[in-house]
């Protein structure tokens, strides 16, 4: 709420001004006085409130209505207020009388008042309803106890004939837009019309013009029509006056999630113009302020539970979406195939999009995140996924190359963690970069500032630009338990795979085959005696240790996870004509998790009594968390162009049941 406003009087005349409720009108008596007047006294209509306040004292006196003279001292200030609003114009009023020595009345002053309420109101306190002149409606902070009022963008498509999502059209086709705003309300009271001169604006600053938009309902009980009123172009709404006590309902939507550029903030106001004549511009006398956090963009984990899984159909793949589709029957999810006619060839599901949701006290949906690295699959979103309440957001580079570490392989999430004592209760965005001192690959600044910019999942930078493909899910991923810990989290070790093979190279097993039924090119026979005899490999295995090692020391530090919330899957790697590391065998940790049910790339370990023994290994450190392992053929459809079964898949997840206004970022 502002603070005083100034009136002048004018001895010898009587003045009209509007009083808007709960703010006070303040006069300098002093000012006002006529030559030789010493006191003053003050008549005033029963609903107005006047105090006087003498300079040099703290206290403020009441004045009564009449009776009583002051004298007149400089600095001496009336401040009035109205508490009820007018019926009619001018219908209250205030009279400063002005006396010289000995008591004589030399003059008057005066001034005509009409009480008005105007109140811009929003949900300040989250719980689903616009309060009236709720106290912090006009700041926004966070936590459990925090405030302010939320905003989704309106990145989803009621509409299937629009050419683009709802926050790109200035156009409201149904009720079911307005759904997805958060509801604003400009409450006013007062007498039948404003006087002469007085005007009601609503606005908002040239700087969230691109953020922000605001549709007002007209003719709300009969054919009902939305009109676009501020956003983009429009910076002011001159709002129609309406006597009595009248709320005027507006709807809110967000324009552009925040972004390096854009903390998320938005403020709207109203104001009360007056002008003294025609022809002389307006000024303000009264404003009210609201303010909005636009909602963040909210990345979901391994450990929620799965909504749908899509996966791409190609000429090669039809045993392995057989599988899949057995795995997401089995979870109790939805299989959801993309033809040839949208995948146009590309087969990799999670390179393209990242699943999330946005989410306000009134509504939550999903929005899909598309990568800036396009292959075929670049019209599936906007195609098969934007909708109604499905959002979609992109954020392309305009000059920056585009590598693969911009694929969204190169995305993932923790669950949540606590970390010193800092939670992270939607956990903490994982993304894979280049090692601090070199001039590698890192994922486009674009994305990576937007994925900081949500504040409610704070990024941690990993180091993947050892790998060939770069992707921070070819070393690294997470699985749901039902113990105190409730996730795990599982690593490529080439060292673990290392004390495999050498422990049951010490039981006589060395001449143990690998690859065993294995559809890729390489035909030669490969023993467990061959791998630990292979000097090269083991130099190129040590250095890719070392950097999942280093990897390893950042996530426990960042994620605060001690060595027994870390489970060490086997995995080899060799390394390519560039130095960068290519799985030897299809790697374990990218795999799909749906709930306790694993859809684990099939390693083709050495085969030891019948049962392949990565296989046999990877059960037994799983299997007692209640986890699930089915083992996946995916050689000829994704592990001999450098992918697995996550790279080939994607999971839509539930959100999480944590509201993200809670986190104190």
């Amino acid at each position: 709420m502002p603070g005083d406003r100034t009136l002048r009087l004018q001895h010898g005349n009587r003045i009209e001004a509007l009083c808007v409720l709960g703010t006070h009108i303040s006069t300098d008596v002093y000012g006002a006085a006529p030559a030789g007047a010493v006191s003053f006294g003050v008549k005033h209509t029963e609903g107005v409130r006047v105090e006087v306040v003498c300079r040099g004292q703290a206290e403020v006196r009441s004045a009564p209505s009449s009776g009583t003279q002051w004298p007149l001292e400089e600095g001496t200030v009336l401040r009035f207020s109205m508490s009820q609003a007018s019926t009619k114009v001018n219908d209250n009023k205030v009279t400063v009388s002005f006396y010289a020595e000995g008591g004589q009345p030399i003059n008057q002053a005066g001034v005509f008042l009409t009480g008005i309420g105007i109140s811009l109101d929003v949900d300040a306190d989250r719980d689903g309803v616009v309060e009236k002149n709720n106290p912090n409606k006009a700041s926004w902070t966070w936590g459990p106890e925090g405030h302010g009022a939320i905003l989704l963008v309106s990145c989803d498509k009621e509409k299937p004939f629009t050419p683009a999502s709802d926050c790109n059209d200035e156009r409201v086709f149904s009720k079911e837009d307005l759904l997805d705003m958060s509801r604003m309300v400009l409450r006013t009271e007062g007498p039948q019309h404003l006087p002469r001169g007085y005007e009601i604006i609503l606005y908002i600053p040239v700087s969230d013009a691109d953020k922000v938009g605001v549709f007002y309902v007209q003719n709300p009980f009969f054919r009902q029509r939305y009109i676009h009123v501020l956003g983009r172009r429009k910076l002011y709404h001159t709002v129609q006056y309406t006597s009595g006590a009248a709320e005027l309902d507006f709807f809110v939507e967000g324009l552009r999630f925040p972004d390096d550029t854009f903390p998320g903030l938005v403020s709207i106001h109203v104001s009360l113009l007056e002008t003294p004549a025609e022809g002389i511009p307006h000024t303000p006398i009264f404003t009210d302020t609201v303010v909005f956090r636009v909602a963040p963009w909210i990345m979901t984990p391994n450990t929620l539970a799965p909504v749908n899984v899509f996966v791409c159909s190609m000429k090669d793949n039809y045993l392995f979406i057989k599988e899949i589709k057995n795995l997401v029957n089995k979870a109790g999810c939805e299989l959801k195939v993309c033809f040839g006619y949208i995948n146009r060839g590309d087969r990799w599901m999670q390179d393209e999009i990242e699943f999330g949701y946005t989410h306000a006290p009134h509504k939550s949906f999903p929005v899909v995140l598309d990568s800036p690295q396009d292959g075929g699959l670049e019209q599936f979103p906007i195609k098969e996924l934007l909708g109604p309440d499905f959002g979609y957001v992109t954020r392309e580079p305009l000059f920056e190359a585009i590598t693969s570490l911009d694929s969204f392989g190169n995305l993932e999430v923790s669950p949540p963690v606590t970390v010193a004592g800092k939670e992270y209760p939607l956990g903490r965005i994982l993304i894979g970069s280049s090692f601090p001192i070199s001039a590698g690959r890192r994922m486009t600044r674009v994305v990576r500032d937007f994925l900081y910019a949500q504040q409610v999942q704070a990024p941690v930078e990993l180091y993947s630009d050892w790998l060939s493909v770069g992707h921070v899910n070819e070393f690294v991923t997470f699985v749901p338990t039902s113990d105190a810990k409730r996730f795990r989290m599982l690593m490529a070790s080439p060292a673990a795979c290392y004390k495999l093979f050498r422990e049951k190279q010490k039981e006589g097993q060395g001449e143990a085959t690998m690859f065993k039924g294995y559809s890729g090119t390489d035909t030669k026979r490969v023993t467990i005696n061959k791998v630990l005899s292979n000097n090269i490999l083991v130099q190129q295995n040590q250095y890719v240790q070392c950097c999942i090692d280093w990897n390893r020391d950042i996530l426990k530090k960042e994620l605060g996870l001690m060595e027994e919330d870390i489970i060490d899957l086997p995995a080899l790697f060799k390394l390519d004509k560039q130095g960068k590391a290519m799985p030897y065998f299809p790697n374990m940790v990218t795999m799909i998790v749906l709930a306790k049910d694993l859809g684990i790339p099939k390693p083709f370990g050495p085969m030891v009594g019948g049962e392949c023994c990565l296989e046999r290994w990877t059960r037994s450190l799983l299997e007692p968390l209640g986890l699930h392992c089915r083992f996946l053929e995916d050689v000829a459809s994704y592990h001999g162009r450098l992918g697995e079964v996550r790279c080939g898949t994607n999971v839509q997840r539930r959100p999480f049941a944590f509201k993200w206004w809670h986190v104190t970022p």
